[in-house]
């Protein structure tokens, strides 16, 4: 008899609508002396997480017939109190579809994001998956009847607010080792699942015989199974590097996969992960659409589209009883964080850490947040600043030169709500 592992059951229904950030437009086409009428535009827009795509939620034009007064003034003061109801139902409706939003959040299922490096490479353990782990990670996804999902399809959970019901698996690989197309790759194209691969074009250009060559990324791209990623230049710790040299290295990489693929790419992981508030703005500068960290968590629709989290799976991370614990994690949705920059100086180190959550999410008195700050990892004392409004107390100086925090929350249906930071020390 065939030996199944399954999640713990969770509750069906999905989320049905999304308001990011509003921008809320009036058009007025003042009207002449001798107008008989005056035309307003009310536009209200979903402005996509600074990215230059929006879509518009609803509009309506009205057009209307002034009284027969001889001023401008006179006409103008006649649409004042008009224009004053119309803008309150607008922005009633506004606060209508953010209670909405801040609900559907809480019910999303969420998109685990699984982020692989080397395949059956065993000397490193850190950053390596054995095959026999891996294929079983796979069974283990096909007997929880969980959908995989592709880049593409993600961009239109998140940008385009496609509506879905079920929790979604994604494969993310970087740095376009070698021994990924010797190995996961064989595995994903016979069963045609989809992932991106992340990739920094230096070492590939050099034909380092650790890496994949352009012939064998070009197989992949062309499969329509794989979707490439951009993944810097150089891979370095472009975190310290002034923001003419990010630039830089990043129009390098552009350069290259335009030569070998015709393309650039328009989701990025940022190298090691690190990002800061200028490295944000610089890879949207780039016009990236989606950009990915390594702090763990699960992708959702209140997420920052530039500060994706991913799980890590590797040999001390992948094994069964674990990866049944990362796929059986939710969403944790939050309204606001601070500091914003994960970039930080001595000074400011440890940082002060305040999390803000939608009202409408229940049980955060049960919300447990850990930390490595000291070099070890220990329980945080939490403060309550209102009831929905987090301060995560840290004792001690981030040692590393990366800090992590992990905050889990039991639901009512028995799965954890899960949510990652990393941030970087400057000078560590």
């Amino acid at each position: 008899m065939e030996a199944k592992i399954f999640l713990s059951p969770a509750k069906p229904p999905g989320p049905k609508l999304t308001i990011k950030k509003f921008k809320f437009s009036i058009f007025k086409l003042l009207c002449l002396k001798k107008s008989k009428k005056v035309v307003i535009k009310f536009s209200l827009f979903e402005n996509l997480s600074l990215t230059k795509t929006k879509s518009e939620l609803f509009s309506f034009t009205i057009s209307i017939k002034l009284p027969s007064v001889k001023s401008i003034e006179q006409k103008l003061e006649f649409m004042v109190s008009f224009i004053k109801k119309i803008t309150l139902i607008t922005f009633l409706i506004i606060a209508n579809l953010s209670q909405t939003n801040a609900q559907e959040y809480q019910n999303e299922k969420g998109i685990i994001g699984l982020m692989y490096h080397r395949f059956e490479e065993n000397k490193y353990p850190s950053t390596n998956v054995r095959m026999k782990e891996f294929n079983l990670q796979l069974e283990i996804i096909k007997q929880n009847n969980l959908e995989f999902i592709s880049i593409d399809e993600l961009r239109k959970i998140l940008i385009e607010n496609k509506n879905y019901e079920n929790k979604k698996i994604l494969i993310t690989v970087d740095d376009a080792y070698r021994s990924f197309y010797e190995n996961g790759w064989k595995v994903l194209k016979e069963k045609k699942i989809p992932f991106i691969l992340f990739f920094n074009t230096r070492e590939v250009n050099a034909n380092n015989p650790n890496y994949m060559t352009w012939d064998q990324i070009r197989e992949i791209h062309n499969s329509k199974i794989g979707v490439i990623g951009g993944h810097s230049f150089s891979h370095e710790y472009l975190i310290n590097k002034s923001e003419n040299e990010i630039k830089e290295d990043l129009e390098k990489s552009h350069r290259d996969y335009l030569r070998e693929l015709n393309f650039r790419p328009k989701y990025f992981s940022y190298p090691f992960g690190e990002y800061s508030s200028a490295f944000k703005k610089i890879v949207k500068e780039f016009n990236y659409e989606l950009a990915f960290g390594q702090h763990s968590g699960v992708i959702d629709k209140s997420k920052d589209l530039f500060e994706l989290p991913r799980y890590p799976v590797n040999e001390s991370y992948g094994k069964a009883e674990r990866f049944l614990t990362l796929l059986n994690t939710k969403p944790f949705p939050f309204k606001s964080f601070k500091p914003e920059n994960k970039f930080i100086s001595k000074s400011d180190n440890p940082p002060k850490i305040e999390i803000e959550f939608f009202k409408e999410m229940t049980n955060l008195e049960k919300i447990n947040c850990f930390a490595n700050d000291g070099g070890e990892w220990s329980k945080k004392k939490i403060t309550f600043i209102e009831k929905n409004w987090i301060r995560i107390n840290l004792d001690k100086k981030f040692k590393e030169r990366t800090g992590r925090i992990n905050c889990s929350l039991l639901d009512n249906d028995k799965q954890f709500r899960w949510l990652g930071f990393q941030f970087v020390i400057d000078g560590n």
